[in-house]
């Protein structure tokens, strides 16, 4: 497993639609190894997306805390419902947030790591995480939510903490 290069705004792979997988076999096996273990070293975020780490597929990989690990292939979201506004940052756009409006709980259709068809109804974070890593298969960045990039939000780091 590797922990793999994160590309951030404005490199092109992130605005491109990602392609269909075919087969699920060993090398997307790898992917989502390398993806789970990337995800995780990246304190505080819960998803992630193949076009993040420069592979145009469609595969997203998602860890709630105390969830078990979520991989979807070929994610589609097959149903929205209500809307509410929330505040989104995202590992490719470091140092923002931004408020956007998503669904309430969304009902999505892909296949598991093993090709096996799965179907997943969320709500909460698991909705915003589930259509933000979707976002990023068809091209999209929360940005794109954006009326205007004014609307973006600096973060500030946590500090280090100091030696005695």
């Amino acid at each position: 497993m590797a922990v793999l290069p994160i590309r951030t705004f404005p490199d092109p792979v992130l605005k491109q639609k990602a392609k269909r997988v075919g087969t699920v076999d060993g090398s997307i096996r790898k992917l989502i190894r390398d993806m789970l273990e990337t995800m995780h070293a990246e304190p505080g975020r819960v998803g992630l997306a193949a076009p993040q780490v420069g592979v145009p597929l469609r595969v997203i990989v998602i860890g709630l805390p105390e969830e078990e690990d979520l991989v979807i292939i070929n994610p589609e979201i097959v149903r929205r419902r209500g809307e509410r506004l929330v505040d989104e940052g995202c590992l490719s756009v470091p140092g923002y947030v931004g408020q956007i409006k998503r669904a309430e709980s969304v009902t999505v259709k892909g296949r598991d790591q093993n090709g096996k068809e799965i179907r997943i109804k969320a709500d909460g974070l698991l909705a915003q995480a589930l259509e933000h890593e979707i976002d990023h298969l068809n091209g999209t960045l929360y940005l794109d939510h954006l009326e205007s990039l004014d609307q973006l939000r600096k973060v500030e780091a946590e500090p280090e903490p100091t030696q005695p």
